[in-house]
């Protein structure tokens, strides 16, 4: 592969506990009926509007006033609790070495995911300026634009490029952009669930893409 394309939550950043403490302290400052875990975890990889509509059942209206609140507290309540996966950050640095450009493409909004990697230390690896988040494109995953955007930035061909994530809409954005792709089993989704977008290649350890 000439390029690889990273999702970040769930491949890169073990950032589900984060997540999920910043949503439940919405609903609670919202006053809105709890809702169980597994509702909100299905929905991660989704643009954030659609964790609170799907995952929490709430009306286009309160959904976005729930994901500004969220937004606006997220840097104090939920980035704290976010880490690196075990073996992502030698495994991008093996990869940096060897001369193969690397990007993020992610739901996130951009400032949280800008500053997540640098606040993990990857941003040696992956510079900000390529990593892509929510408001890059105005069609979110599963669609192909943010791969089609990364694509240009790194001057290279969809066929020699590896798309990794731990969704069904990573691998179905990286498929319909044309390019290859690599399941990784230990982030949000289950391996039968991945097996379903029929990505190229499924791992349970970031270190096996060496």
């Amino acid at each position: 592969m000439a390029a690889i394309v990273f999702d970040f939550d769930g491949t890169l950043g073990d950032s589900l506990h984060g997540i999920l403490v910043t949503a439940h302290e919405v609903l609670r400052r919202m006053d809105w009926p709890t809702v169980d875990d597994a509702a909100l975890t299905a929905t991660i990889g989704l643009p954030l509007h659609e964790n609170f509509t799907k995952g929490a059942g709430m009306p286009d209206e309160l959904a976005s006033r729930a994901e500004q609140l969220y937004r606006d507290i997220f840097d104090t309540v939920g980035a704290p609790e976010i880490q690196l996966f075990p073996g992502v950050r030698e495994t991008l640095e093996t990869l940096a070495a060897r001369g193969i450009p690397m990007a993020i493409a992610s739901s996130r909004g951009q400032h949280s995911l800008t500053m997540l990697v640098k606040m993990l230390g990857i941003d040696r690896f992956i510079p900000a300026d390529r990593c892509f988040g929510l408001q890059t494109v105005a069609r979110p995953k599963p669609a192909p634009d943010l791969v089609y955007v990364i694509l240009g930035k790194l001057g290279v061909k969809p066929e020699e490029t590896l798309v990794v994530g731990d969704t069904v809409y990573d691998i179905e954005m990286g498929r319909n952009a044309g390019c290859h792709t690599c399941a990784v089993t230990y982030g949000n989704q289950s391996a039968d669930t991945l097996a379903g977008a029929f990505p190229d290649y499924i791992i349970d350890d970031l270190r096996k893409l060496l």
